[in-house]
């Protein structure tokens, strides 16, 4: 088809849900600044092509075009504000769809022309909302704020809700909302970087995800069930998923792991889909723009994949890559907390490389194993992503869990502490090093080792149920490298034995 430069056209819908189905009725607003051909007339600044012309008709219709061009004259080629965004000035190329539309158009993103004809696959302009203002979801606030400026595909405004607490900020008690909307800051999680001025902290979360057409869940998992019901009413009918919390789920009566991209989808309902973002991404290195990696695994279908790959990306400081095998890349970052806990424990052993190193590969063989064992189209590919090997050895030896296991093992090793039960002494831990962030290494272990007993599989995850039985059941920290000597399992022999 013909090709417009610089042309915007924004189309404003409300929609309705009619079974189960959104429609809308149309306006627009058409914003012209430079016409690659010469004008066929002038309309204040504004100039309209014969071949853009062509164009609009040929992509809408008659009625449609002449709409446009009307507008143009009458509004002697002043954009009109729109409400919902900032600055649509300096944006080009933005075409909104809505269900039901039989609009073709091209849009051009980073260098790449994508056509969208599906219109199931391309709504509109995605509207983000941040659930969760911890470390890592300030830290990812800062990559998603920038992307937001920078990406035609992405409403400027990037709301990051906030659980709502009082800090205390120049000697006085301040609502850290407040705070980090004034400061551009996140002074209690994150502090020391500056927040885009367009991340806005929302401790509404009714007004926080209201219209939103992509949710990025960054909080600890149990919060969820509270907070869904409140998402599902008030995001876009629309809306999709990115989860970047590292955990599973488990039915309550079988202990059957469950994914927990997979239980926001069965909470929130009417076909929502949700991904899941894992990697190598310690918060504060994220933050500084130190490079790292990350894996963005989803089935949305494309463009749609490639368009929320690219509200993450921000090269060259933080690279992003797509895979299929969401089961893989979610369940490795659940289990990687449990192996840091391990590493933990060799770090206040005193114990060197070249135990670590044994430690993590035993680790990632028997994490590969759980996943195959429970999982159904894990790829072999997925264990070599950032998302899982990459994110087992940053997190053994930078991460939280591996931080706190280490101060559990120094504790526990002067002369066998036994005033304080192994549970006190984790929250303890988790209270004085954390400043306010959770653990998710202890609770998955927990999970994990009572899925495994139940089935009588402790014995063919020997270094799991060891971390398990240090953490919990007050073996001596020196047992970590009795799991790490066990011998290994294949998956083939764990189904045939056991299952």
């Amino acid at each position: 088809g013909y090709r417009v430069s610089e042309c915007r056209i924004v189309g404003l819908k409300q929609q309705h849900e009619q079974k189960g189905t959104a429609d809308g009725w149309w306006t627009a607003e058409l914003y012209n600044r430079v016409w690659e051909l010469p004008p066929l007339f002038n309309v204040g600044e504004s100039e309209l092509s014969f071949c853009s012309c062509l164009s609009m008709i040929r992509r809408a219709g008659w009625n449609f075009a002449a709409f446009f061009v009307l507008f143009v004259f009458f509004s002697e080629g002043r954009p009109l504000p729109d409400p919902r965004r900032e600055d649509l000035s300096q944006r080009k190329g933005e075409v909104v769809l809505g269900r039901g539309s039989s609009v073709q158009t091209s849009v051009e993103i980073d260098g790449t022309t994508m056509t969208f004809s599906d219109p199931s696959s391309v709504n509109h302009v995605d509207k983000v909302c941040i659930v969760g203002s911890g470390n890592w979801g300030s830290a990812i606030a800062t990559i998603v704020g920038k992307n937001a400026v920078r990406h035609p595909h992405i409403e400027r405004r990037v709301n990051m809700w906030v659980y709502e607490e009082m800090v205390e900020v120049d000697g006085e008690q301040q609502k850290l909302s407040d705070v980090i909307n004034e400061r551009n800051e996140n002074v209690k999680y994150l502090p020391g970087i500056e927040l885009p001025k367009n991340v806005v902290a929302v401790p509404d979360l009714q007004e926080a995800c209201r219209g939103a057409t992509l949710i990025i869940f960054v909080l600890p998992h149990q919060f969820l069930p509270k907070l869904l019901p409140v998402i599902r009413d008030f995001a876009h009918p629309s809306c999709r998923g990115v989860s970047l919390i590292k955990g599973l789920d488990f039915e309550p009566s079988t202990k059957t792991p469950l994914l927990i991209s997979k239980s926001i989808e069965e909470a929130m309902g009417g076909g929502f889909r949700c991904g899941v973002l894992m990697g190598a991404n310690v918060a504060s290195e994220v933050a500084k723009g130190e490079m790292c990696e990350s894996t963005l695994a989803c089935r949305f279908g494309q463009p749609i994949d490639e368009m929320t790959r690219l509200i993450f990306d921000s090269p060259p400081s933080f690279r992003v890559q797509h895979i299929l095998d969401i089961a893989g890349a979610e369940a490795c970052g659940a289990l990687k907390n449990i192996i840091a806990l391990g590493a933990g424990f060799v770090d206040g052993l005193g114990l060197g490389g070249n135990t670590k190193a044994a430690l993590l590969r035993v680790g990632l063989r028997e994490m590969a194993n759980f996943c195959k064992l429970y999982f159904d189209g894990v790829e072999d590919d997925t264990f070599t992503q950032s998302c899982c090997m990459a994110d087992l050895i940053t997190t053994c030896y930078g991460g939280r869990n591996r931080k706190c296991a280490e101060a559990f093992a120094a504790e526990r090793m002067k002369d066998e502490l036994r005033g304080i039960s192994d549970e006190e002494l984790w929250v303890r831990i988790e209270r004085e090093l954390l400043n306010g962030q959770k653990l998710q290494g202890t609770l998955a272990a927990k999970e994990v080792y009572a899925l495994l007993e139940s089935r009588d599989l402790l014995g063919s995850f020997p270094l799991v149920s060891m971390i398990y039985d240090i953490a919990f059941r007050g073996e001596p920290v020196s047992r970590i490298t009795d799991g790490i000597l066990a011998t290994d399992l294949s998956v083939p022999q764990l189904i045939k034995s056991k299952l």
